[in-house]
């Protein structure tokens, strides 16, 4: 069975992926404008009644600005952790939202959505694996350091967003003031490209066919940097950058039959090619 994923936007002035099979979809964060977000979703060829849920990670607004729009619009659920939502608010659309627990997998149709925590300075930040039957997207972006976890889950997917948010030079050398950089870079900010690369050789699988390297900084990376470091690695990945200003193309993931067998948990709950199928 195949996936098909696409980031509407990637970086600080919003965050939007789309995870999806050909009857229903989610977003992993809803950081773009309704508006914006319909815009992008059209020019794909996708259509906005096939996703059937948001999934918040954490309540900086990079990632909600275009939920309670979305929600009251389309009547999308929301899943969001307690402490989420508290912080979040959401009090106009508080009746479309659901609670996730963290390895507990949510079932969206045929798609199961799995959360675990990561180390970030929101009040409970999660990131989330997409699944369906063997085939698994992860979307790991704000994280200020990898962990246990967050390998664990990366050496199940065939495709990743992964956050390469700064070049160290280039923070280090920058105009940001000393408490801003010692956010970003002290464990609970964001992955480096350095960080992001030593987690791609170090636990990439063997069959990870895409790899969206997300969450830029405009300030201190640049994509051709990030692109160069990646692409000297010798893979059969495909690595795209995902940009702050457009969405991408839309791929098709799909695991190959040497493949199958997966390491995820089985828990029970209660392109280079744009497609105009959708």
């Amino acid at each position: 069975m195949s996936l098909f994923i696409a980031s509407l936007n990637s970086g600080s002035n919003g965050n939007c992926y789309y995870i999806g099979n050909r009857d229903e979809a989610v977003f992993v964060d809803a950081g773009l404008s309704c508006k914006e977000t319909e815009i992008r979703m059209k020019r794909l060829g996708l259509k906005m009644i096939r996703v059937k849920a948001i999934f918040i990670s954490h309540e900086h607004s990079d990632h909600i600005l275009g939920v309670t729009t979305l929600v009251s619009k389309y009547k999308i659920p929301v899943y969001v952790s307690h402490p989420t939502l508290k912080e979040a608010g959401f009090w106009k659309i508080r009746k479309f939202t659901q609670a996730f627990s963290a390895g507990q997998a949510v079932e969206i149709g045929a798609l199961r959505i799995t959360a675990f925590p990561k180390k970030h300075d929101a009040c409970d930040p999660h990131s989330f694996v997409v699944s369906e039957s063997k085939t698994h997207v992860g979307v790991f972006t704000d994280i200020g350091e990898t962990c246990d976890q967050l390998v664990h889950y990366f050496k199940q997917c065939h495709a990743a967003f992964l956050e390469a948010n700064y070049d160290e030079d280039m923070l280090e050398k920058g105009k940001y003031p000393h408490i801003l950089k010692k956010r970003i870079r002290g464990g609970s900010g964001h992955l480096s490209n350095r960080q992001a690369m030593e987690l791609y050789i170090r636990y990439r699988p063997e069959f990870m066919s895409h790899l969206l390297l997300s969450h830029l900084s405009r300030e201190n990376n640049k994509p051709e940097l990030v692109e160069s470091l990646f692409n000297s690695i010798p893979t059969e990945t495909r690595v795209i950058i995902a940009s702050r200003y457009q969405e991408s193309e839309v791929y098709e993931i799909a695991a190959k039959e040497s493949f199958l067998k997966t390491l995820l948990p089985k828990i029970k709950s209660p392109r280079h090619q744009q497609l105009s199928l959708f």
